[in-house]
């Protein structure tokens, strides 16, 4: 099954088993204090569908850059900063990587294929990819991770979600 423009898609760590998620209106207590993202429940439920928005009918690896919009909210997955004369990016509650929320300034995603370096048909369901995202205060690229690294807020606890830019491994796909 090719994934098209526009189509809602879940995405699912491998790793843990868990699915990319985000809840409207709950947000980080530091750092940009934006809607939080985090690996949620093993069962994709409401709050963790997203829609895959590009710029052709579909999606190539290593060229196509990407959007994931919320469904049940509209907001969309990235990496939020505050400019003033340089960027200046949030970190993540526990680890202190680059904080990934909903709502950012950042919002273009590129994805490759996490097994094959020059993989290039076109993006299908149940593939396993590394997504990443451009920084423009250090011109990286940065690579959603999720682990098992939990911090709390309130009486909840959750799984954090992060970009960072070390060695690709399990906990990046």
């Amino acid at each position: 099954n090719l994934i098209r423009n526009e189509s809602i898609v879940a995405l699912k760590h491998v790793a843990t088993g868990k699915y990319l998620s985000s809840i409207d209106n709950l947000c980080y207590t530091t750092g940009s204090k934006r809607q939080l993202v985090f690996a949620g429940s093993p069962k994709p439920d409401t709050n963790a569908f997203w829609k895959i928005k590009f710029n052709k009918e579909l999606a190539v690896y290593n060229k196509t850059s990407i959007n994931l919009q919320h469904i049940k909210f509209g907001e969309v997955l990235g990496l939020c900063y505050n400019y003033c004369s340089t960027y200046i990016y949030y970190k993540s509650p526990i680890t202190e990587h680059t904080e990934v929320c909903c709502g950012g300034n950042e919002i273009s995603w590129k994805f490759k294929h996490s097994k094959l370096e020059h993989h290039q048909e076109y993006l299908k369901s149940n593939d396993i990819i590394n997504l990443s995202i451009h920084r423009h205060d250090n011109s990286q690229n940065l690579f959603l991770r999720s682990h098992n690294v939990q911090f709390t807020i309130g009486n909840d606890t959750f799984q954090e979600v992060v970009c960072h830019n070390e060695r690709l491994g399990g906990n990046d796909e």
